[in-house]
């Protein structure tokens, strides 16, 4: 090789090294695990997509407004450890697509608030499975907790409840799908979603709403083009799709943009309470992307409502007004 080539060989690697060295956190090279340029262009540029929904939730035979706030958001993760990955360490990790799903209501006089977290490896062939799910439900009665974690060709499940039918339980599932999960392979690749008859492992937040416990249940799965009005594509020139799960007891259906970056309009989730048949339903209303985690400052505020979700507590009584 001549001089000259080798000289502007090495340059080019030097250039490249120091490209990679000082990508800031999140905002990793595309060719590190994105499966395309415009994956890598959406997730990978250091930001959430925040998306909100006007929320209409049954509980206890009855409909109550509220807001559910879906935030998607890529990040490294420990696949031993099973947590993010935060320093320099030689331990192993994946990229995820990370769904942090908050849900919130009120019962009459008091409030309800539940928030899943669903972490998806991006690289798929490597990890077919989600590594890790939570689930939090504090309502004024107390709270309870779903943790479940893939290992060794299962799912270790912990949960804690103040309910005394359920307690404290520790015990293992067969893997199979989750439920929870597939709001983030819709959004990775809704064309492998599972069709047909399948089992599943019920979405955490309902199964805990419904006291019911976590195992694998017979499912029909659909895909198809959304018809109906009632969700809308961000933009009027794209079209939806429908993915419909049918439960012997309960149907969901997720409706969601048929283009990248597939994103999800609503859904609805129809099973009987107290001898009714209800509809839980939410509809997106705003879809903003930002770095949220670096927006903490007061002024930040501004950004709730942009992202259109609700601006915090009202405001406090005066004196002369508590009665």
């Amino acid at each position: 090789m001549r001089t000259s080539s080798l000289l502007h060989l090495l340059t080019s690697l030097i250039v490249i090294s120091q490209l990679i060295a000082c990508s800031p956190s999140g905002k990793r090279n595309p060719a590190d695990n994105a499966p395309n340029a415009p994956f890598a262009a959406y997730w990978y540029a250091g930001q959430a997509e925040i998306s909100r929904y006007r929320l209409e939730q049954s509980r206890y035979g009855a409909m109550h407004p509220g807001e559910a706030v879906l935030i998607f958001v890529t990040e490294d993760f420990l696949t031993d450890a099973q947590v993010k990955k935060e320093t320099d360490t030689k331990e192993e990790a994946t990229s995820v697509l990370k769904l942090n799903a908050s849900r919130k209501f009120t019962t009459g006089i008091y409030d309800y608030s539940m928030l899943t977290s669903v972490f998806t490896p991006i690289q798929t062939n490597e990890f077919p499975h989600s590594l890790k799910v939570t689930t939090t439900v504090q309502e004024w009665c107390g709270q309870t907790f779903y943790q479940l974690n893939f290992r060794k060709n299962e799912y270790r499940i912990t949960s804690r409840s103040y309910f005394q039918q359920e307690g404290d339980e520790d015990y293992a599932v067969k893997t199979t799908t989750l439920e929870d999960e597939i709001w983030t392979r819709i959004r990775l690749n809704p064309q492998a979603l599972p069709l047909g008859d399948i089992r599943l492992i019920p979405g955490t937040a309902t199964a805990r709403l419904r006291h019911q416990r976590l195992e694998p249940q017979a499912v029909k799965a659909d895909l198809r083009a959304y018809t109906d009005s009632l969700f809308k594509a961000k933009e009027t020139s794209d079209s939806l799709m429908a993915y419909t799960l049918t439960y012997p007891d309960r149907t969901l259906r997720i409706v969601f943009e048929n283009k990248f970056p597939y994103g999800i309009a609503g859904w609805e989730e129809t099973y009987q309470e107290r001898s009714k048949t209800l509809t839980t339903r939410a509809i997106r209303t705003h879809t903003i992307k930002t770095d949220y985690w670096s927006k903490n400052a007061p002024q930040d505020s501004t950004l709730r409502k942009e992202a259109g979700v609700r601006m915090g507590f009202e405001k406090e009584p005066t004196d002369e007004e508590v009665p």
